[in-house]
């Protein structure tokens, strides 16, 4: 039992602590990003299994962070304010063409990575030319065009 408790803290915090890293984080891993989570993996080893390393130990671990996922999904499917708590929800970046500086500066995001996903998606490369930019829960940019913008 003490194993499935270490590991619902770990998991907890784990998600936490990437929730509070901000959508960006999560949305485009870098080798930085990679090697800081396996530094992170590797420090919590120790915790989760303690003194106990053998194979039940580990397979109880496992089996306890599976379930975990899927409790939050179901809860997440059945609870709107559950999803917004664990996901996010879709940010505003660039509103009628002008940019919200002060969302983009909360969420780390800069004008060159607006006009990467514009490029992308719209084929434009021109600030002028975005209507919408919006901060997708997942860290994705959606860019909507204004009419007319060339393409």
């Amino acid at each position: 039992m003490d194993s499935v408790m270490r590991a619902v803290a770990v998991y907890l915090f784990l998600l936490a602590i990437f929730r509070l890293a901000g959508k960006r984080s999560l949305a485009n891993i870098t080798t930085f990003d990679l090697v800081l989570t396996l530094i992170i993996s590797e420090s919590i080893q120790q915790s989760l299994t303690g003194k106990d390393s053998s194979m039940t130990n580990a397979l109880l671990l496992i089996t306890t962070f599976v379930g975990l996922d899927i409790i939050l999904s179901l809860l997440k499917h059945r609870s709107r304010g559950v999803d917004r708590l664990l996901d996010g929800v879709p940010l505003v970046l660039i509103r009628a063409g002008e940019m919200l500086q002060e969302r983009l500066n909360k969420e780390r995001v800069d004008k060159q990575e607006i006009l990467t996903a514009a490029r992308l998606q719209r084929g434009t490369t021109r600030l002028e030319d975005i209507d919408y930019a919006v901060l997708e829960p997942g860290g994705q940019i959606s860019v909507i065009a204004k009419e007319g913008a060339a393409q």
